[in-house]
């Protein structure tokens, strides 16, 4: 899982700065972009800082959704004051990994308190924090103070925040919310938008699971929803829609290799996923999309 992460990290440094000049040293910084009234999108640019960030604000407080690495926690902080002088209240993590929870721990302390599904709090508790220099203990501060296993529901700031389980989808312990009257949802990585996405198979993440949270996450949305992902930029209903296309024509490629009896050296070698070579990025290319598959498709029989 370590070394998952910091390969992780290495390909979405890839993917935000693969535009520049190579002897550029990357200079992360937080952009954020209006999604609805009240409703903000922090992402990273020149740099990889963690997934994308979800902020509502208004006059019952302030709801972060994941908090980004540690390295950056002084200009996240200093890019939302840029939006909003109140302290945060509470922090909701869309699933454990530290690119999601990294500054966890800090926000804990400054008495911000955490939300996440049930099966991340025991993560952390019996496993750690998965990030980019090794799975970490986690300190007290870092855990979730309230925790659900189905749903929940936020009522602030004129909202209806409901946040809903995917099961067994980017890992066991996924979070996606809904800010129904806005018509916003934040799915943290159970969307890569345009991407091929990272399904975390160590930590109960499956390949059906993955499809089937996407459209657990697409039964609410229509063409006007908008859609903060993990990670890439805002999406649409329709890009939710591509991505299942890709996923399920993917798997089902590969899954006739398997039946095939081919091993996983054999279908690499096939290079079958050719034509989606348009979602690979720096981290997950169609070999490693190929080998996530089988992996995943073998892990399930």
């Amino acid at each position: 899982m370590a070394l998952l992460m910091r390969i992780f990290a290495t390909g979405m440094l890839l993917l935000f700065t693969i535009a520049g000049k190579a002897d550029e040293q990357p200079d992360p910084q937080f952009e954020v972009t209006q999604v609805a009234p009240g409703l903000y999108m922090l992402s990273g640019v020149g740099g990889f800082v963690g997934g994308n960030i979800g902020l509502s604000i208004g006059p019952d407080g302030v709801v972060i959704i994941d908090d980004a690495m540690p390295p950056f926690l002084d200009k996240l902080t200093a890019k939302i004051k840029t939006v909003t002088q109140q302290p945060l209240d509470f922090l909701i993590n869309t699933h454990v990994h530290g690119d999601h929870t990294g500054n966890n721990a800090t926000l804990g302390k400054q008495g911000v308190r955490i939300v996440a599904h049930k099966n991340l709090r025991q993560h952390m508790v019996s496993k750690g924090i998965p990030g980019v220099d090794g799975v970490i203990d986690a300190p007290s501060e870092a855990l979730p103070v309230i925790t659900f296993s189905e749903e929940m529901t936020f009522y602030l700031n004129n909202n209806t925040a409901n946040v809903f389980h995917v099961a067994h989808a980017h890992t066991d312990g996924d979070a996606v919310i809904h800010f129904r009257n806005l018509n916003v949802i934040h799915t943290g990585d159970v969307l890569f938008n345009g991407l091929f996405p990272f399904i975390d198979l160590q930590s109960g993440g499956s390949i059906d699971g993955y499809i089937a949270g996407q459209k657990q996450i697409l039964a609410k949305a229509d063409n006007g929803t908008k859609i903060i992902p993990g990670h890439g930029p805002l999406a649409s209903k329709a890009d939710l829609e591509a991505a299942i296309s890709m996923l399920e024509e993917t798997r089902d490629i590969v899954a006739k290799l398997v039946a095939d009896g081919k091993s996983e050296e054999e279908v690499v070698k096939l290079n079958p996923l050719t034509k989606y070579e348009k979602w690979s990025w720096g981290f997950i290319n169609t070999e490693g999309m190929t080998r996530q598959l089988y992996k995943g498709l073998k892990q399930a029989m």
